[in-house]
């Protein structure tokens, strides 16, 4: 058996154009979807991540307010901004982009973002909602939800499927683990602490790595036929066969490159479906920010 490789670029794309497309609908309307993204300091990653928003925000007719704030805010001043935002309803949807700097708490600040803006879904209420039967989220966490996503675009047959989630942090592994469970899987949810892990992995029909080690789940914990969800994005060395480093003419650096959570080649082998890492998972956060923003303009048009 060779694994389906799961296009996460592609179908980020698609999501990406349905979007775009109900966006037109409408502004058509005098109907115009904002997001406002709240950046602190001057971390490259930060800004970079950002910009990415804020240009596909661009590319997709939402409109975008940017604030930026100095790496030395007070909290109390971050604090007034985001429930300013809130309150403007012009804006739909807002992202604090994190890391904060240590300074600020970050619990008190993603809590003051309104629930019916909280695109990122990270406010404890919608996380709390995804557990709880009868009730509904406005929105799940975007990389979880994109999780999700993907396994519905390749077939993956989730109601009754036994999942096994590697990692349990807020970002990732708690919120899948919640959705998966939400859409009738019967989940497991792994940590540090878990025993025999081989052993449950293998009993996994779906499995999703967000554990952040490199190749860490091999071929031998993998059920064959599983649908296998790799989140994870670890730089490693480039090797030469003898094992010394490849350096960069340019740089003088050592190269390197980036891998997921699972032994790629060897797991290909025997699951039914794959994500590659880069180009899997990673395309698909922005996509669902997107798509969480026109659902958080239609919630306040009265649409939903």
């Amino acid at each position: 058996m060779t694994a389906t490789i799961i296009d996460g670029k592609a179908v980020a794309e698609s999501i990406r154009s349905e979007v775009k497309a109900q966006v037109a609908q409408l502004r058509a309307q005098g109907l115009v979807p904002g997001l406002s993204t709240v950046l602190v300091g001057d971390r490259p990653d930060s800004r970079s991540y950002v910009t990415a928003k804020r240009q596909m925000c661009a590319e997709l007719g939402i409109e975008s307010f940017g604030r930026e704030l100095p790496e030395n805010v007070a909290q109390d001043e971050l604090l007034a901004v985001v429930r300013q935002l809130s309150a403007d309803p012009k804006v739909h949807g807002i992202l604090v982009q994190l890391p904060l700097p240590r300074h600020i708490d970050e619990e008190t600040i993603l809590n003051a973002v309104s629930i019916d803006k909280d695109v990122d879904g990270f406010h404890p209420v919608n996380v709390g909602k995804l557990g709880m039967k009868g009730r509904q989220a406005l929105f799940a966490p975007c990389t979880p939800s994109g999780v999700v996503e993907l396994l519905d675009r390749v077939g993956a047959p989730i109601a009754g499927s036994g999942a096994v989630v590697l990692g349990r942090s807020n970002i990732v592994g708690l919120p899948v683990a919640l959705l998966l469970l939400g859409r009738d899987a019967t989940v497991t949810l792994c940590h540090s602490k878990t025993r025999n892990l081989a052993d449950v992995c293998r009993q996994a029909d779906i499995l999703v790595a967000a554990i952040g080690k490199p190749r860490f789940v091999t071929a031998g914990m993998v059920k064959p036929g599983a649908y296998v969800i790799d989140v994870g994005v670890n730089s490693i060395p480039v090797l030469y066969p003898d094992g010394s480093p490849v350096i960069s003419e340019k740089t003088g650096k050592q190269k390197t490159r980036l891998v997921g959570d699972v032994d790629f080649d060897a797991v290909k082998q025997i699951a039914a479906a794959i994500t590659p890492v880069p180009g899997g998972v990673g395309p698909m956060t922005i996509a669902m920010l997107m798509k969480n923003t026109l659902r958080a303009a239609q919630h306040a048009f009265g649409l939903l």
